[in-house]
């Protein structure tokens, strides 16, 4: 019985990497064209009908490339880092809720906030690995930004945690069943996507790639394959991210199609926030962060647990 509890298991874990990878590959697409039509141009349109087939061909083209590597680089952990990258911004994707077959735990929420901390140290093993100072300089930068966004988004879903007392996702799903926490907590969720987007290292905080000026960041001395790899991660926590919107505070119903419409509507904000907005300035950015949204998670947190308090007194 338990043998094929895991063959399902394994079955349906492959079933959404697929699904991601193939999502991933769309939404390349979909920021391609919407940026186009943003800057007044069509965007790709000549492989496949409307363009449909170009992500599948960028992704032929970019592992079938010559692999070019620094001649002092740390060979093993350069050829790694990209691919535990990859890996870990997939393994996230577990601790989505099914009610059947896939996994369901109870501490989804702290499994997040875990796994997604581990990216940090593929950032900088990357940059150092390749022994060069620029992709160094590159992840100093981006994993000063990214530990300083942990901190803010642990902050901001502690308030959430407080509220509906669980750190299982599916129990933000069925609380929401009547009622948008976003309509409850409108600051808090405009922060957390704020913060997602600094922990994805998006426009307007994209000081890691900087693609519109420097040439890169930690990833300079990568290309083909482990370019496409850190790529194919950035998307995946994108992605991962609009699904966390989604869940905790626009009334996640993953059992409906509402909830993928949702979904796409989020990765889209991600993508017309790097159309819209210029970039930030870097300590203006550190500003925000240490200055801004963690007095502001703070005060949010103590209110929302006198909030309790209260119910709970009101109830006895």
């Amino acid at each position: 019985m338990y043998f094929i509890d895991f063959i399902l298991l394994f079955i349906s874990m492959l079933i959404l990497v697929v699904c991601v990878l193939v999502g991933v590959a769309f939404l390349t697409l979909l920021e391609r064209k919407v940026l186009g039509y943003i800057q007044i141009r069509k965007g790709p349109n000549k492989v496949g009908f409307i363009g449909l087939l170009q992500p599948f061909s960028d992704a032929i083209k970019l592992f079938t490339k010559e692999q070019a590597f620094p001649f002092m680089a740390n060979l093993n952990i350069y050829y790694l880092s990209p691919m535990i990258n990859l890996f870990i911004s997939l393994f996230l994707w577990l601790c989505m809720p099914f009610v059947s077959v896939l996994f369901n735990f109870n501490l989804s929420v702290l499994f997040f906030l875990s796994i997604s901390s581990l990216s940090v140290y593929t950032l900088m093993l990357a940059g150092w690995s390749s022994n060069s100072s620029y992709s160094l300089l590159g992840s100093l930068r981006s994993v000063a930004q990214t530990i300083s966004y942990e901190v803010s988004l642990a902050l901001i879903f502690m308030s959430f945690i407080f509220l509906v007392l669980s750190m299982n996702l599916l129990d933000f799903m069925l609380i929401q069943k009547y009622f948008w926490l976003l309509f409850l907590m409108f600051p808090l969720s405009l922060m957390w996507v704020i913060s997602g987007l600094a922990e994805t290292n998006r426009t307007p905080f994209d000081f890691a790639e900087g693609e519109s000026e420097l040439v890169s960041g930690f990833n300079i001395e990568y290309s083909s394959g482990g370019f496409a790899m850190i790529f194919m991660a950035e998307y995946s926590s994108i992605l991962f991210m609009s699904m966390i919107c989604v869940l905790v505070f626009l009334g996640g119903d993953v059992f409906s199609f509402i909830f993928f419409i949702k979904l796409t509507f989020m990765s889209f904000i991600w993508i017309w926030v790097r159309g819209t907005l210029p970039r930030f300035r870097y300590d203006k950015l550190m500003y925000l962060a240490w200055k801004s949204f963690l007095p502001s998670a703070l005060n949010y947190l103590i209110f929302f647990f006198n909030f309790k308090m209260m119910v709970f007194i009101l109830l006895l």
